[in-house]
């Protein structure tokens, strides 16, 4: 069924690079993927948005902000709505990692909302999900990843799914070097389908990309995006290396 999916490689710069060492990062990136056979994103802190864009234009590269508020406009101090970012030429936006859950009080709710809110201005989500350790040790990875899958798309059409990117990130991988094995990744990307598949059917599942998010590197991108259900990857500290940036993204190939 993999062909009948797009393969998604997204550098989640988190909270790192100036404006200047924006373009020199993305000037390395851009002659290292011309023939990329996937999606390629960066997505930037807010105040590198626009040095981004100009640094891609004309290129196969996509760029995406990495959180984004569920109004238009009004007393929300600090945040900025998915019209500002459609306006900038944003493409992409990560919604619900694991560390706005954790640091900034993110909630199921309020994931929904933000998702609702992106997909309606015209952007494309990368949905964040994903298991704490406590959780994993506790035998609950199925039943908390597949309510937060559920959760987050409550009102989204079928339509509105094809603007959609789930990213499975085991909170307990992310940073921390560990890596959930290919098997590992691979089952719980299978679950998620197989959420997608009970809300909105056979093909909207078959078609729908999943990405892993876990410490994903170039050492170990080739096994995982060769199991059935990993489409991708959401890439954080590898993708502040350009060199090991293209070579996850030439695994996907």
């Amino acid at each position: 069924m993999k062909e009948k999916r797009s393969y998604v490689i997204a550098g989640n710069w988190k909270m790192n690079n100036n404006r200047s060492q924006t373009k020199g990062l993305i000037t390395q990136i851009v002659p290292l993927v011309p023939q990329a056979g996937c999606e390629v994103v960066v997505c930037v802190p807010f105040t590198n948005l626009e040095t981004a864009i100009k640094a891609v234009s004309g290129t196969n590269i996509k760029v995406g902000a990495q959180n984004v508020h569920f109004e238009k406009s009004g007393a929300y101090t600090g945040e900025i709505s998915a019209e500002m970012l459609i306006e900038m030429g944003v493409e992409y936006v990560i919604i619900g990692h694991s560390e706005r859950r954790q640091y900034f009080g993110e909630t199921d709710e309020t994931v929904n909302l933000r998702v609702k809110a992106a997909l309606n201005a015209g952007l494309t989500v990368i949905l964040c999900v994903g298991e704490r350790l406590p959780d994993r040790e506790k035998g609950l990875t199925n039943e908390l990843v597949a309510l937060q899958t559920k959760a987050a798309l409550i009102g989204v059409t079928a339509q509105q799914l094809d603007k959609i990117v789930i990213a499975y990130e085991p909170v307990w991988a992310i940073g921390t070097g560990k890596t959930a094995t290919s098997e590992q990744a691979d089952e719980v990307c299978e679950l998620i389908r197989s959420v997608i598949r009970d809300l909105y059917g056979d093909e909207k599942s078959d078609k729908m990309t999943i990405q892993y998010g876990g410490s994903m590197n170039a050492a170990n991108a080739e096994e995982l995006l060769s199991k059935p259900n990993v489409d991708g990857g959401l890439i954080g500290g590898a993708s502040l290396k350009a060199k090991d940036f293209a070579e996850i993204i030439s695994c996907a190939k």
